[in-house]
């Protein structure tokens, strides 16, 4: 066991992140992502939320500062009148957690879902919220 590191980031999760260089992007998926199918790596948090994963991650994970470094699914037309709160917190957070954070950015749905394909590694969550999807571009330390 190691210190200081949240019990949230498992061993393949850390490697993962290690192996990551700069500019490779990793998508944190909600529950109703398609992520098996998206998947290269695939790493299961089933049992947690986006918001505990993403606190967890910004501590070790450094954000790109050159480019857009948190993009998130934009809502459907059909889904406007629908409130994604947990937008704000995700905002938050990244405020909080990395220096290079700079704004939330959005992508259109089936984008998102193309733009997936190619990342990294996708981490499937149990999070229940719509929306709750994210993509994290790692920068260098």
């Amino acid at each position: 066991m190691l210190k200081n590191i949240p019990s949230i980031l498992s061993p393949e999760l850390l490697k993962i992140i290690m192996e990551m260089g700069h500019g490779d992007e990793l998508v944190i998926g909600d529950g109703n992502f398609p992520s098996a199918s998206c998947a290269k790596r695939l790493v299961r948090l089933d049992g947690h939320g986006v918001c505990e994963i993403l606190t967890a991650l910004l501590k070790f994970f450094p954000l790109d500062v050159s480019s857009e470094n948190f993009i998130l699914m934009e809502r459907m037309d059909c889904d406007l009148d629908k409130d994604v709160s947990i937008w704000k917190e995700y905002e938050k957070i990244g405020k909080n957690g990395d220096s290079g954070f700079k704004k939330l950015t959005f992508l259109e749905r089936f984008e998102f879902y193309e733009r997936s394909k190619k990342a990294y590694a996708i981490l499937a969550t149990g999070e229940e919220a719509i929306y709750a999807n994210i993509i994290l571009k790692k920068g260098i330390c």
